[in-house]
């Protein structure tokens, strides 16, 4: 178990998706490119499976803003979304109504 405190060293921001490709070389892996309102990030995610770039494009998720960057596939993911593991796949958290992009989750 993690103590409160640790938890709250987790930057959780919602993101806006801005842009989506696939990772060439991988059936799983996407490449999104994300507005956190002050900064653009990309990460990497594997969602391929479940989602196509183009349904994500404008979409608001939840991410892990101050996550160390690591390579993947030869690029560098800034961070992590969070997911749920549903039926048919990784489900993408965010706001249930549209938020200030940036905006911390509490």
């Amino acid at each position: 178990m993690i103590t409160l405190n640790q938890f709250k060293e987790c930057d959780l921001r919602v993101a806006t998706i801005v842009a989506a490709a696939r990772v060439p070389q991988s059936e799983k892996l996407l490449l999104l490119r994300l507005s956190l309102g002050t900064e653009e990030r990309q990460i990497l995610a594997g969602i391929a499976g479940r989602y196509t770039p183009e349904e994500l494009i404008a979409r608001q998720i939840i991410i892990v803003a101050n996550l160390e960057p690591r390579m993947l596939m030869g690029h560098e993911s800034q961070g992590m979304l969070l997911a749920a593991d549903g039926p048919e796949g990784p489900v993408l958290l965010g706001p249930d109504t549209e938020v200030a992009t940036g905006t911390p989750v509490k």
